[in-house]
């Protein structure tokens, strides 16, 4: 089991940083495609009007809200959930990852969706629409999935936990791809530059992977600066009467 879960973690960090290392390789992936095709990139801009510039950059937004940013709060929230035994902070952080996976997210990706099918040329000839048309299906499936949350201490409470767990955390990594990929799909049909928003985006991926592997240190960081003396024995007359007095205490 500890082999299994060490497995597990190196897979994550594994994927955690390609993703970090992604938008370098689209940059210069950019980069090339520019130089070669800056004339047509000119053309192509005068032919897009303001009113599809404009829902192109909301269907962005939209799907950057529910795969760049509710998704992985919702990750993180149920982590932490792992570190409280009972209580109202439990329920909280329960119900924020019910609220930012199964509800926000399937509703913010849905609307992205409807966007694209009505008012975009779906040719699927490109990464982004590809993907993003598998996403939307996984995406669907992780609500199900969770709606379906068998009772703790069920037989099949093991598999679905393994199974929730599995899609949600793909479903997170291919989110983020994809709005690597929407990202360079925007600068392929705008011209417009995207160096800015690779950063920015980067830069809260970066947070929120060092967030998510620092929580579960921080017990065993603040641990550090408490010393731990050993129980000493005490040596204490206990008269009968204290004896009588605890043997009854013991009895209720």
């Amino acid at each position: 089991m500890q082999l299994l879960q060490k497995l597990v973690s190196f897979t994550i960090c594994a994927s955690l940083v390609i993703l970090l290392l992604l938008p370098f390789v689209i940059s210069s992936q950019e980069h090339l495609k520019t130089t070669g095709n800056l004339t047509s990139n000119k053309n192509i801009i005068h032919k897009i009007s303001p009113k599809l510039l404009f829902e192109i950059t909301l269907h962005g937004f939209l799907l950057w809200a529910s795969m760049g940013f509710l998704m992985p709060v919702g990750v993180i929230a149920i982590r932490m959930s792992h570190r409280e035994a009972c209580g109202r902070r439990l329920k909280i952080l329960f119900y924020v990852h019910s609220i930012s996976q199964q509800m926000l997210s399937v509703l913010l990706s849905t609307a992205g969706a409807v966007m694209s099918i009505k008012n975009f040329n779906n040719s699927f000839d490109n990464h982004h629409q590809r993907i993003g048309v598998g996403l939307y299906g996984m995406v669907w499936l992780q609500a199900l999935i969770g709606f379906l949350r068998p009772r703790r201490g069920s037989k099949g409470r093991g598999l679905w936990f393994f199974v929730h767990w599995i899609t949600g955390t793909a479903v997170s990594l291919l989110g983020i791809v994809n709005v690597y990929t929407g990202l360079q799909a925007y600068h392929q049909k705008t011209s417009r530059r995207i160096h800015i928003w690779t950063i920015v985006f980067t830069t809260e991926v970066s947070f929120i992977i060092f967030f998510y592997l620092f929580q579960d240190k921080w017990d065993y960081i603040h641990k550090q600066g408490v010393i731990l003396e050993p129980l000493r024995p005490t040596h204490q007359v206990i008269s009968p009467g204290e004896k009588q007095k605890g043997s009854t205490t013991e009895s209720c």
